[in-house]
């Protein structure tokens, strides 16, 4: 979206994250809001709203490490601002084979090829995996499959490859968008 915050974007009619909130937060006992700008626009969907520190914009293991630290659930549920189909069992799905495997992070994966392709941003993990981040992000780690690979980690496969569709351009914004009623032609 170039520079404009795609959270922000209008698509049918509201700001995509207004579409994962509403799809969220019937999963959630709590739900927060990591942002580091348009606070004040965050902040009125109702939710409270913390940036990364430092805000050093190291990724989205910075926005996991923030969620960590104002978690006060025994798990953090993260999803990306820019997905307005997600999956109303995205929380059941991926608590259920997180207590199954005894795991410290559940991960989505959807079907690609003969195998499946994991959706790292839509992620389970228990909240005393905190130390662990924070050590891994001093030590200079960024990349999410680095860490997620010291972790025991889950793939739990969701068939509904919709639900983890990503709008990240203008082009994206449009191919998406419900088609406009059409006025009805009068005789």
């Amino acid at each position: 979206m170039g520079m404009a915050d795609k959270g922000l974007q209008v698509f049918d009619g509201k700001p995509m994250v207004k579409h994962v909130i509403d799809r969220i937060a019937p999963q959630v006992n709590k739900l927060i809001i990591n942002a580091n700008r348009n606070g004040e626009t965050y902040r009125s969907f109702g939710y409270p709203v913390f940036k990364d520190v430092p805000l050093d914009y190291s990724g989205p293991l910075a926005g996991f490490l923030t969620g960590l630290r104002h978690c006060e659930s025994p798990w953090l549920l993260t999803v990306p601002c820019d997905t307005p189909f997600v999956s109303p069992e995205l929380v059941e799905k991926l608590a259920i084979a997180l207590e199954k495997e005894q795991a410290d992070l559940a991960i989505a994966c959807i079907p690609s090829g003969d195998g499946c392709r994991i959706q790292p941003v839509f992620s389970l993990m228990k909240k005393t995996l905190r130390p662990h981040l924070e050590s891994f992000l001093e030590n200079g780690g960024r990349k999410i499959d680095s860490w997620t690979s010291t972790l025991k980690t889950v793939e739990v496969c969701f068939n509904d490859t919709h639900a983890f569709e990503n709008i990240n351009t203008p082009v994206d914004l449009e191919k998406y968008q419900p088609a406009s009623p059409q006025p009805e032609k009068r005789s």
